[in-house]
């Protein structure tokens, strides 16, 4: 069954005995701490049998309450804010992080990314939702380096004009982060046709969109806490813009000198 253990329970809940309901309102209450409860824990927190709260269980389409913790970790990987494992740790929490970074940074493709970054004729970067906070702060570490650096989609646009006048010697690079849009398989389809090299930045579920990409940057966003981290996906963009800032040398230092100087010039940081 693919709904959500909460839509079962409004589904089916006038349907249910007194004492089921008070077992489905203890589980909603529940959900995000359910790690730390066995079965019986929960019968006696809705002053039910454990007899009900299985045969809520099996009512809501569950074998057993091990199901049930299944089914909220399976939301949990499809990224939806959620906590299922109880109290979080933080030294956890920090060695995961470090963990995740590790594995974004050293990615095998980064060397060739930073090569073709600082090389293109210009480079649009793409990000919806979730994933657009990464490409706006990709897009504004490369333009310290390099000109022609381009965001998509801007307020109010689509990005069909963004594609038209790119070819061979562009970069698209497409950030797409758990929780795409439904029109995200389309774009890269569409971006692979400019004839411009397309470089997907993107967690692990992101897999069978890596086909439509030259080269793809894997880079973890899963949490030990209700929220995915992006501290991975910043990592690498520092990581990306530092190396394309090395790359081109003087002509990049010179650019960032000029805009240091503008902004002293128009007033516009302290």
């Amino acid at each position: 069954m693919s709904q959500r253990i909460d839509e079962r329970i409004t589904e089916r809940y006038a349907a249910l005995s007194p004492q089921e309901r008070r077992a489905a309102e203890t589980l909603l209450e529940h959900l995000d701490d359910l790690a730390t409860y066995r079965s019986a824990e929960l019968a006696d927190l809705a002053g039910v049998s454990k007899a009900t709260m299985s045969r809520l269980f099996r009512s809501l389409g569950f074998t057993d309450f091990d199901e049930v913790r299944d089914h909220l970790r399976g939301l949990r990987s499809a990224g939806e804010p959620r906590r299922v494992d109880g109290a979080p740790s933080l030294v956890a929490h920090e060695k995961h992080e470090a963990e995740s970074i590790r594995q974004a940074v050293e990615s095998p493709a980064v060397a060739e990314v930073v090569r073709l970054l600082a090389a293109a004729r210009r480079v649009l970067v793409v990000g919806w939702r979730n994933s657009h906070p990464v490409a706006l702060h990709l897009r504004q570490q490369l333009s310290h380096a390099r000109g022609d650096v381009r965001l998509a989609p801007l307020p109010g646009q689509v990005l069909g004009e963004e594609l038209a006048d790119l070819g061979t010697g562009d970069v698209i690079v497409v950030v797409g982060f758990r929780r795409r849009p439904s029109g995200f398989a389309a774009f890269l389809t569409g971006a692979t046709a400019t004839g411009a090299t397309v470089v997907l930045v993107a967690d692990p579920t992101a897999r069978q969109h890596a086909t439509y990409a030259d080269h793809w940057l894997e880079c973890p966003v899963a949490s030990t806490l209700a929220f995915d981290s992006y501290a991975a996906a910043m990592s690498l963009v520092s990581v990306l813009a530092d190396g394309v800032l090395c790359a081109l040398g003087r002509p990049a230092r010179d650019r960032i000198s000029e805009i240091t100087r503008t902004y002293a010039r128009l007033a516009e940081v302290e």
